[in-house]
């Protein structure tokens, strides 16, 4: 596959930026998980129900923080009663802390009466406090203290925007829904272009985008695509005016044909390979990549090239991805996998070492490993 995708000169995320350690304490069934260590490349695997879906919310969660929205948040998870680990009787509070290097960024989330969540005690990670920590207050409305610095750009602001930068940049993909009426396969307005949307909803427009000012990685994108759908040709991309507005859908040419073909002319599983490869792809990655289980609806051979550019991608950008595919798990190191557990009614999370399984890695590869539980990864009765 490296012959036929050319190299690309990408710019790359900031590698200085990715999410070095993390901390959650009371968060869904996430009851402790301490300075956890993570990679560029980290592959999250555990049967139905371990909290792979949980810690994917947290990246959510985090998100919704930074972009004001985390009162909505805690609304669509059912409340702050919902998100404490068995409950607010069980717990009072919840506790997170992420370090990216020489940065970093604590706070916790406590219930109010109207079952929403306040701030408290949250700080940043820099020089100018007690042991690296300069605290930042309280909020009862649920509003972060340090996005309020950036936003108002107090003296402070430089302190507190490589975590605000790196967290804003943060994409978690979802391409699940590739129905008939997904946006994924309608006309966007052009001008919806600057990120790629996490439900690859304004694709056709950010394809334009690509195709006239990154030709390079968007003819890496097509080829990419041409090995999973040897009839594939290229996209037509071809704006049209609806009333005071230019509008582009995905319609695509077949290989050895001149007969346009439309969005709706693609498989689920085609067409969700094309929005995974250009999340994957596109020049200039979010710091942190989060995509929950990319192999629904591909074929095998698809898996396996996907693996391949999951891990280019890897090289210039933080990447995590939840999956159950023993497929999409061989095709990774062992060092790559993070193994997820129910202990005693709480998530576990483990990263495998290879000198653990070495012997056995001679005769099975290590998705067969989890599929006999040798990896102990399935499903868990208490």
């Amino acid at each position: 596959m490296r012959d036929e995708i050319p190299e690309t000169h990408f710019k790359g995320g900031d590698m200085a930026t990715s999410l070095d350690k993390l901390t959650i304490k009371g968060f869904k069934s996430i009851h402790q998980l301490n300075e956890f260590e993570l990679k560029n490349l980290n592959v999250i695997v555990g049967a139905n129900g371990a909290g792979k879906s949980n810690l994917i919310s947290f990246f959510k969660m985090l998100r919704a923080l930074i972009d004001g929205t985390l009162n909505r948040y805690v609304r669509d998870n059912g409340g702050a009663s919902d998100l404490l680990f068995n409950g607010n009787k069980v717990t009072q509070k919840m506790a997170f802390e992420t370090r990216f290097g020489d940065s970093g960024f604590r706070f916790n989330l406590v219930s109010t009466p109207a079952n929403g969540c306040a701030i408290e005690d949250e700080a940043r990670y820099d020089i100018k406090g007690a042991d690296g920590w300069w605290l930042l207050g309280d909020s009862d409305d649920g509003r972060s203290k340090m996005v309020a610095e950036i936003e108002n750009n107090s003296a402070d602001a430089p302190y507190s925007k490589p975590v605000y930068d790196a967290i804003a940049s943060w994409q978690i993909y979802h391409f699940h829904d590739t129905s008939a009426t997904a946006g994924m396969r309608k006309y966007e307005i052009i001008q919806d272009n600057k990120t790629l949307r996490t439900d690859a909803s304004n694709i056709s427009a950010f394809l334009l985008k690509l195709k006239n000012d990154a030709p390079h990685e968007y003819k890496s994108i097509v080829n990419a695509i041409r090995l999973v759908t040897p009839f594939f040709h290229d996209f037509i991309l071809e704006p049209r005016q609806s009333g005071q507005k230019e509008e582009v859908n995905m319609s695509w040419m077949q290989k050895d044909s001149d007969y346009p073909m439309q969005p709706y002319h693609l498989s689920d599983g085609s067409i969700r390979f094309i929005c995974l490869v250009t999340a994957l792809l596109q020049p200039n990655p979010p710091s942190t990549i989060i995509i929950d289980e990319p192999e629904l609806g591909l074929h095998p051979a698809a898996i396996v090239i996907l693996a391949e550019i999951i891990q280019q991608t890897a090289q210039r950008t933080q990447v995590i991805i939840a999956t159950q595919s023993p497929i999409l798990i061989d095709q990774f190191s062992v060092e790559d996998i993070v193994i997820v557990n129910r202990k005693q009614g709480a998530s576990s999370f483990e990263r495998l070492n290879e000198a653990d399984f070495s012997q056995w890695l001679e005769n099975y590869s290590l998705g067969e490993l989890w599929e006999k539980n040798v990896i102990a990864g399935g499903p868990s009765y208490e």
